[in-house]
């Protein structure tokens, strides 16, 4: 609790975009930690705090690119969680990098001018581009780079570059915390909508009922790492107490998951296919000219992005409840939620 405001009943953190899957795997452990005595959840449409339980919660409504309202919400506040991001595509081009990156800039520079001890922002494994160098099991020492053409990866990319920047890096004041989550998924991703680009049948899929599918399909062993929301959630957790040094730490769960393991999940009869072509064929769907935002996670297929979780085991104290395979299950909704035989990872493309 180093450099929080000291108070008689605890302290208080700042939440914006508190009510989509990443809130919903952090906000009832602030509501359940003694430690924290108030939590200000900052969205721009409104929600009930006591309809889901939350008793601590206050809200404020507001839009992440007002500092007014940003000034006001954080009157007082110890701790700015910031959650909120345009992920679909789905919006003109100008919008997006005005909520996603003109937004939290405003939304660090409130916290700064608040006051705030810490500052923690939820990035993306997809910080680290989709480079065909890139290598497997990165670290927190592999650098950020912008992807070629995907906006999600290109804009978390430049923030954190841009978050540093401000910061005079990562000691602050207030202390920047960059947290670079796989895929997440669990009970909430599909209600959510979350789940972006190549992700996206398989939210509609979940959507509308289905859960198994006994039909015989091909499909290429891609890999992918994903994540539990309530590990996610676990993770801000230790950050918004500053359970370890300020910086950058991957999250993600067990094992590396392929899509021929989410096919078998669904019950499709599947014939596995070498990864290589369907990594060729995301490359030159990702390269074609006057892609709309949405079509441009087609890059995230483009290469492996696996990252190495040591750091956040060691330095931050994090461990995951789920499995890669288990968080699948959990936005499934089957049981059995854990599994210790995950799929070997295919070498990188050529």
């Amino acid at each position: 609790m180093t450099g929080v405001r000291a108070r008689a009943a605890g302290f208080t953190v700042a939440v914006t975009g508190p009510t989509g899957t990443l809130g919903a795997g952090l906000m009832p452990l602030l509501e359940a930690d003694e430690r924290v005595a108030r939590v200000v959840g900052v969205a721009r449409r409104p929600f009930d705090p006591a309809s889901r339980g939350w008793t601590k919660t206050d809200y404020r409504q507001g839009d992440v690119r007002d500092p007014g309202v940003l000034a006001t919400a954080f009157r007082g506040v110890d701790v700015v969680v910031h959650l909120a991001f345009s992920v679909a595509g789905t919006a003109p081009r100008a919008d997006l990098r005005a909520v996603n990156v003109d937004g939290t800039l405003t939304v660090f520079r409130a916290a700064r001018s608040a006051g705030v001890a810490r500052f923690v922002y939820a990035s993306s494994v997809a910080a680290y581009g989709f480079h065909a160098d890139n290598p497997l099991a990165m670290t927190e020492d592999q650098p950020v780079r912008p992807a070629a053409r995907l906006f999600y990866a290109r804009q978390k990319a430049e923030l954190e570059v841009r978050l540093r920047e401000e910061n005079g890096g990562c000691t602050g004041p207030p202390a920047l915390y960059l947290l670079r989550p796989s895929i997440v998924l669990g009970p909430h991703t599909v209600g959510a909508k979350t789940l972006p680009g190549p992700l996206a049948p398989l939210a509609r899929l979940l959507a509308g009922g289905a859960r198994r599918l006994p039909v015989p399909m091909a499909v290429p062993a891609l890999p992918m790492q994903f994540v539990h929301e309530d590990d996610v959630g676990r993770a801000l957790l230790l950050c918004v107490l500053g359970a370890g040094p300020p910086g950058a730490y991957n999250i993600a769960g067990e094992g590396v998951v392929t899509a021929v393991d989410v096919a078998r999940e669904l019950g499709a009869l599947v014939l596995p296919l070498p990864p290589g072509p369907a990594w060729a064929v995301a490359r030159a769907v990702a390269a074609l000219p006057f892609l709309p935002p949405f079509a441009e996670w087609a890059e995230a297929l483009a290469h492996p992005a696996i990252m190495d979780t040591t750091r956040a085991r060691t330095e931050l104290g994090w461990r995951p409840a789920f499995t890669g395979i288990g968080a699948l299950r959990a936005a499934l909704g089957i049981r059995e939620p854990h599994r210790t035989a995950p799929s070997p990872v295919p070498p990188p493309p050529r």
